[in-house]
């Protein structure tokens, strides 16, 4: 995998994040730079979220950044296109 490259991971039921992939072991996957995509507006499922970014950014609620974690259960891993993965970086922190 590209260092640089950014994935969004869909968990059985830890949810969608996105973020940068260290490492994988099946359902395992060690991610860094990693948002949780908690709600996304102006794609129809990830795999548009994956290729066209948000089309509403200020409708979305993406977490803060954690630089690294390990999620289970990943049961689909999509690359992110350059266009998604400014789409998603830019959409502001949301935390309380």
């Amino acid at each position: 995998m590209e260092k640089e490259q950014y994935f969004i991971v869909r968990c059985n039921s830890a949810g969608v994040f996105f973020g940068k992939i260290k490492d994988r072991r099946g359902g395992e996957v060690d991610m860094e730079n990693v948002r949780k995509v908690w709600y996304w507006s102006g794609a129809a499922a990830v795999e548009q979220l994956a290729l066209d970014g948000v089309k509403n950014p200020g409708a979305c609620k993406i977490t803060v950044e954690v630089p690294e974690m390990t999620v289970l259960e990943a049961i689909q891993i999509i690359p992110c296109s350059d266009i998604a993965t400014e789409s998603i970086r830019n959409v502001a922190l949301w935390k309380m």
